[in-house]
């Protein structure tokens, strides 16, 4: 009887053994599985490799790679007007891997500007949160008379229409609108001239073969200060870190020219609650951090984390902003 009872208790100790080992092995596999990130997160940007927004991308990067204890790379997707960057991370698998670290408002004015997309900017990203802003500046020749964004709107309107021309980098881009947004806004007639580029304008802008451009501000603070070109206001809601003593246009009597570019971080729709958590907690600290703040101001970038219903918010206000630009300058969507 004896016998009988330990062979039964021996059979049933193997069986709690083999029940104990699985358990273990499945959570041990399922905690594996859940711990996020295991292995590299991708930015996927939509500016090219080597430029501003790719090292502001690839600074916000390194700082997160720090918090999480893995590697953060910046994938390069330039093409298609950012339309590129932004289908590729829709389409990505929603696990937190490849995220968009993109410009709100090339999100944005692509949602007007184009007749079709092959994402939904509102249906198929889900917000992390908000990174940095570069303002954007009214720039004019040295040769022009104007030393003030009033004077310069007081030249225009005493000249014959489209007298005076107003670059930008593209048609449909954000300085084009904001272009046309400063004809609205002030009341004023002035051709527009697209670029390829900043690099193809400026040399004539600063002859005066162009009269104004709205453009980056970073770009212009050297060829300001070595008397080639004059900042006459940014269009940011307040003064700009980099240019404080640069009046904005808002305080100018234009209330409604506000252009800036904004930056944010997205991820695809049906990402985990819990990855989400993640990331824009240890973002926004790495955002926070004092280097990287003083470093990215220094490249004209101003740091400015939001919560991810902020950043959704402000989305949507560019979109209906930027769609009645295009609507009222009679743009014709591509």
């Amino acid at each position: 009887m004896d016998k009988v009872f330990a062979g039964r208790l021996g059979g049933f100790s193997a069986t709690l053994l083999f029940a104990v080992v699985c358990v273990v092995m499945f959570t041990t596999t399922a905690s594996a599985q859940d711990k996020f990130p295991s292995k590299p997160v991708k930015f996927i940007i939509s500016q090219t490799a080597g430029s501003g927004g790719d090292a502001f991308a690839r600074s916000v990067a390194e700082h997160l790679a720090r918090r999480v204890s893995q590697s953060v790379v910046v994938d390069p997707r330039p093409g298609a007007g950012g339309n590129l960057a932004a289908e590729i991370v829709a389409k990505a698998a929603p696990d937190g891997y490849s995220l968009l670290h993109g410009s709100l408002s090339s999100l944005a004015i692509a949602v007007s500007y184009y007749k079709s997309l092959n994402y939904d900017v509102r249906r198929e990203f889900v917000p992390i949160t908000r990174t940095g802003q570069i303002a954007n500046a009214l720039v004019v020749g040295a040769g022009v008379p104007a030393n003030n964004i009033n004077e310069l709107t007081a030249m225009i309107k005493a000249a014959p229409p489209g007298k005076y021309t107003c670059a930008s980098a593209g048609v449909g881009g954000l300085l084009h609108l904001t272009c046309e947004l400063y004809k609205k806004s002030a009341n004023v007639d002035v051709l527009h001239v697209p670029y390829k580029g900043t690099q193809f304008f400026l040399p004539d802008l600063m002859v005066g073969q162009i009269t104004l451009a709205f453009d980056t501000l970073p770009i212009y603070v050297a060829q300001a200060k070595a008397g080639k070109v004059k900042i006459l206001a940014v269009t940011s809601p307040a003064r700009s870190q980099v240019l404080p003593e640069v009046q904005t246009a808002v305080e100018a009597g234009l209330p409604t020219l506000v252009s800036i570019g904004l930056y944010g971080l997205f991820a695809p729709v049906k990402t985990a609650p819990e990855i989400l958590q993640l990331l824009h907690r240890e973002t926004s600290a790495a955002l926070g951090d004092a280097a990287l703040r003083e470093k990215l101001l220094g490249q004209g970038i101003e740091i400015e984390p939001s919560s991810p219903e902020a950043l959704r918010e402000l989305l949507q206000n560019e979109i209906v902003k930027w769609a009645r630009v295009i609507k009222d300058a009679g743009i014709t969507p591509e």
